[in-house]
């Protein structure tokens, strides 16, 4: 099969216009591909597709899809390259006709940005159907030309970073325990040279005085994980790292405080935090980036029992401080604080933890974008700058000590898990809490929780966990990278 792309005329009735790599197969059909398209009725929009069959016989089938406007760039209003954004859903629906087809392999057309072309390529295709005996038929993309060939591999390698976190993500929780997640890490990483994986146990947990961390771990029969990863590309291996902290909730049932039972299979994916930033790595050593980045992901899971933390417990962090547990269903907090406590060990350059933290997050900002909490414009500028390329949004959100006030006033502890005022501006409160642990003058929390899966928002993902914003993550740590190599 082939994809190519065909932008929109700026005037209405204007001829739509090919691409290079369509144009030239046009001419190999001597016009018929240019034919063909205006006998089928108006030109092409965004996004939508016509299939040809018979046209040449390497290709049986041709799929042509819009790809908007010529020269869309950078939209200010919505904070991403539309240009990029177009390439991936238009390359990512003329793939899966090509998989409907049941057609092995399909080349691509890179529609000038070979990397967006083989993200949408390889985003779209993706499915998880491990488990059934039935599966889609496989389909390999490939670059139609050769022009753009290390830009395509850099999109593929982009996107199976992010199809690892949805693959995580979306295995059931008996498939995906806390040891089988860092398992599954440190086999991928197993290759690399510069790579060391430590998976910490129960014990090593304890001497560390993770506190918060082992009093969510001892309501399940699952013995809890502490996954460390060092990835060396620095060129000095003494270099401060970049550390990335994620949550890893491998199945939340909110604890004693017991989630609604509608929708809590969707909970096998609480670890999300902790796949997003795991596969960022997997994906900064396959991409060789020169520099030096540490992952921490406390792993266990959420589950009400005899031993379970109980509403109104106190517990000691890393750090000393104590915790009254006032709903147990916040207990990525928990874990985060003595991870983040932990992650000041290695004197880092920032830190970014990433969490499907708080329901407040996805009430505020639903699918649309990352909330970002912050105390650095320098992290800000950066995380920001590398999501209007990735097209997987990231927006700020406040740290006022109006919200640190709710979390502090707490009647039996130096801190409650929960604002005061218990809906009111839960992300918020959540943030306030985790900054409580926080030295480190670079730092940044994304709380994922309104990305975690996708129903028909992003066109180049189909429904299901979303992996999102692993590729965020990688520019991002692509972009820091650049700034100490200069």
């Amino acid at each position: 099969g082939l994809v190519l792309g065909i932008y929109s005329s700026e005037k209405d009735e204007g001829a739509a216009q090919f691409t290079s790599a369509g144009d030239a197969f046009d001419r190999l059909v001597s016009g018929k591909l240019r034919e063909l398209l205006s006998l089928c009725g108006p030109p092409l929009k965004k996004g939508k597709t016509r299939i040809f069959h018979g046209l040449h016989q390497d290709f049986p089938s041709v799929v042509v899809v819009g790809l908007g406007k010529k020269n869309a760039g950078v939209n200010d209003q919505e904070n991403w390259n539309e240009g990029k954004e177009n390439i991936r859903a238009a390359v990512a629906v003329g793939c899966r006709q090509i998989q409907d087809l049941e057609i092995p392999c399909v080349e691509v057309d890179p529609c000038g940005d070979a990397q967006a072309a083989a993200e949408g390529a390889v985003l779209g295709l993706h499915e998880y159907n491990e488990l059934k005996q039935k599966k889609k038929p496989v389909v390999t993309p490939q670059l139609h030309g050769s022009a753009e060939s290390e830009a395509w591999q850099k999109g593929v390698t982009y996107a199976e970073g992010q199809n690892l976190a949805r693959y995580l993500m979306e295995a059931p929780a008996n498939y995906i325990t806390p040891i089988k997640f860092a398992e599954h890490i440190e086999q991928k990483l197993r290759s690399f040279s510069n790579v060391k994986v430590h998976i910490r146990p129960e014990s090593w947990i304890a001497t560390q005085e993770m506190g918060a961390f082992l009093s969510v771990a001892k309501g399940s029969a699952e013995p809890p994980i502490f996954l460390e990863i060092h990835y060396l590309g620095g060129a000095n291996t003494n270099d401060s790292p970049l550390v990335f902290v994620g949550k890893g909730i491998t199945f939340d049932s909110g604890g004693i405080s017991l989630k609604p039972s509608s929708g809590m299979d969707a909970m096998r994916a609480d670890m999300g935090g902790a796949a997003t930033v795991c596969s960022a790595i997997v994906t900064a050593a396959a991409l060789n980036l020169p520099l030096n980045i540490i992952g921490l992901a406390p792993l266990c899971e959420n589950m009400p029992s005899g031993k379970a933390n109980k509403p109104g417990d106190v517990v000691r962090a890393k750090n000393g401080k104590t915790i009254q547990v006032d709903n147990t269903d916040a207990e990525g907090r928990l874990l985060l604080a003595d991870a983040l406590c932990y992650a000041h060990n290695f004197k880092p350059r920032a830190i970014v933890n990433a969490a499907t933290l708080t329901g407040a997050m996805d009430v505020a900002l639903g699918s649309a974008a990352t909330g970002v909490f912050t105390n650095s414009s320098w992290l800000w500028t950066h995380l920001y700058e590398a999501s209007v390329l990735t097209g997987d949004r990231v927006w700020r959100m406040p740290l006022f000590e109006h919200y640190t006030k709710q979390v502090t006033d707490c009647p039996l502890a130096d801190l409650s898990n929960i604002g005061k005022y218990s809906r009111a501006g839960g992300a918020c409160t959540a943030a306030a809490f985790l900054k409580e642990f926080v030295t480190a003058s670079h730092w940044a929390h994304l709380d994922i929780a309104g990305v975690m899966s996708n129903k028909d928002e992003v066109p180049y993902l189909r429904k299901g966990m979303a992996g999102r914003p692993t590729r965020t993550l990688v520019e991002f740590a692509a972009r820091l990278s650049q700034d100490s190599h200069n």
